[in-house]
């Protein structure tokens, strides 16, 4: 594990713990409820999903009436797997403020079931584990590969598991295209009715991408400025500075554009475009992403060289320490997989026409940050002599520090003229919200339970996103284009700069 990847970590799970004198006491519980987690012994079930129960369950959301129950093929007694859970938890969490009390009333909520659903065998002993009171709401969390997500619903169905309160949650991605993810949808379909179905992207439980909706719409200073009238460009970022780790015979069948696109970024790219919803409603707010994913201008073979640039992360160094290249951290000779990617997207609506929507990730960048970035026109005359005005600008940051920030120009103070200075107005997380509030994991979690879709894709949105990067990948295969390199620890390969360039436009530097 390199220092880098190590630093990465503690950044983010550092801003998670909190002492309990800044725990949030008004957080309202949710019903009793069973989770059976498919794959829990997995990477997702021990970093985040277990540890985000516990910390619910700390704060007073989780009854003693609810069960936790995972599920996997590796064979563990229920004490082996409460054991192998508090290893990982300490390891990862990282919670200074660790109540073995606590904890030890939250472990007896945790049972363990050992089931082969590539073998579809073993049903019945998950069924001797779960509750037969009725009035438990029931989640199953399949944090498993998609291919096998129709199988495992088809398996519970047939095991007599499936009622009326019954969810379930997919992880992304869903599918590898648009065809693979119709035909996931179709197989889960068969089994649980849509408003059952919580296909979870978790940048959409980050408190600043909910704060975005807020912004827009409860605000009426920016409202009627959020168009091609008063914005010029928008970029949306997802920056990272570790590599594929772990992850890397997946992500070699993948790459940046599968693997953060088609999902995340595409995300926050709608809740920026879109709409006023009629209410919050998860169907008002749905429809509305819909119409911005429907309205994105196709990419073709044509236009691909044009608004993309594929990369992929050479040798170099990030925080001062020499890290190999990715063909290395795959253990592949070759490989055209792009480990980054940026797309001047375009929606072809009366909002947003001419506007330009900049979409970049990659793996191996300078730091960790996502963020999106709301780049205003300059006013169209300046006053002020020869003195520079830098356009107003509004930052979201997502990560690593959530913040909100609105950059104007003011005059410095005192005599000698006038000289102006760029300054923002600061909204950040850690220093106006005393209290813990949950991670994104948390919270979606907490809304699978309360029935709440809002945050959740619909079955037409993943498929519309995928008919979009369809497109690309497409393009990409007729046209040719190459993936360039770009040294590990850069802003990623230069054409990514060219890509703005040719619109006068430069990428911020965060």
């Amino acid at each position: 594990m390199t220092k880098t990847k190590n630093k990465d970590e503690t950044e983010e799970k550092s801003s998670k713990s909190s002492s309990k004198s800044k725990t949030n006491s008004a957080f309202v519980p949710v019903q009793p409820f069973e989770i059976i987690v498919f794959g829990g012994t997995g990477d997702l079930a021990r970093r985040k999903l277990l540890p985000a129960l516990y910390h619910r369950y700390r704060d007073g959301q989780i009854s003693d009436d609810s069960r936790i129950v995972g599920v996997s093929r590796s064979k563990h007694s229920r004490k082996a797997y409460q054991a192998l859970i508090e290893k990982y938890y300490h390891e990862f969490a990282k919670d200074e403020d660790f109540d073995a009390k606590l904890w030890g009333k939250f472990i007896k909520l945790v049972d363990y079931v050992s089931i082969d659903v590539i073998e579809d065998k073993d049903w019945s002993a998950l069924s001797k584990t779960l509750s037969t009171k009725d009035e438990l709401i029931r989640v199953f969390y399949l944090a498993m590969p998609p291919r096998m997500f129709a199988d495992i619903c088809v398996g519970l169905k047939k095991a007599g598991l499936v009622n009326d309160k019954s969810r379930v949650v997919l992880e992304k991605p869903l599918g590898t295209d648009y065809e693979s993810a119709r035909e996931i949808n179709a197989g889960v379909g068969k089994v649980f009715k849509e408003n059952n179905i919580y296909r979870i992207d978790h940048y959409l439980g980050k408190e600043t991408v909910q704060n975005l909706l807020v912004l827009r719409f409860g605000n009426i200073l920016l409202e009627p400025l959020w168009s091609n009238q008063a914005i010029d460009h928008i970029e949306i970022t997802a920056a990272e500075s570790i590599g594929v780790g772990g992850r890397g015979s997946y992500y070699d069948g993948a790459g940046a554009l599968r693997d953060m696109v088609q999902n995340h970024l595409l995300q926050l790219l709608c809740l920026t475009a879109m709409e006023a919803p009629t209410s919050l409603e998860a169907n008002d707010v749905r429809a509305e992403k819909i119409k911005v994913l429907r309205a994105l201008r196709p990419i073709t073979e044509e236009s691909a060289d044009a608004k993309t640039v594929r990369g992929q992360y050479a040798r170099g160094k990030v925080d001062d320490e020499a890290v190999t290249d990715y063909m290395s951290d795959v253990d592949v000779t070759e490989s055209a997989t792009e480990t980054y990617v940026a797309i001047k997207a375009e929606v072809d609506n009366w909002r947003w026409a001419g506007v330009p929507i900049y979409l970049r990730t990659g793996k191996r960048m300078s730091s960790r940050r996502s963020e999106i970035v709301i780049q205003f026109k300059p006013v169209p005359h300046s006053i002020f002599g020869k003195t520079r005005l830098n356009p107003n600008k509004l930052v979201i940051r997502l990560q690593p520090d959530e913040a909100v920030k609105l950059w104007f120009e003011v005059k410095e103070p005192g005599a000698g003229g006038m000289r102006l200075k760029t300054l923002p107005l600061n909204l950040t997380y850690a220093d106006n919200f005393a209290v813990r509030y949950p991670d994104a994991y948390e919270r979606l979690l907490m809304d699978v339970v309360r029935g709440n879709l809002s945050l959740f894709m619909r079955r037409d949105e993943v498929e519309a996103a995928w008919k979009w990067v369809d497109g690309i990948l497409e393009a990409w295969e007729q046209s040719g284009q190459r993936t360039v390199l770009y040294s590990a620890g850069s802003e990623g390969p230069a054409e990514a700069d060219d890509l703005l360039g040719g619109s006068g436009h430069k990428w911020s530097k965060g």
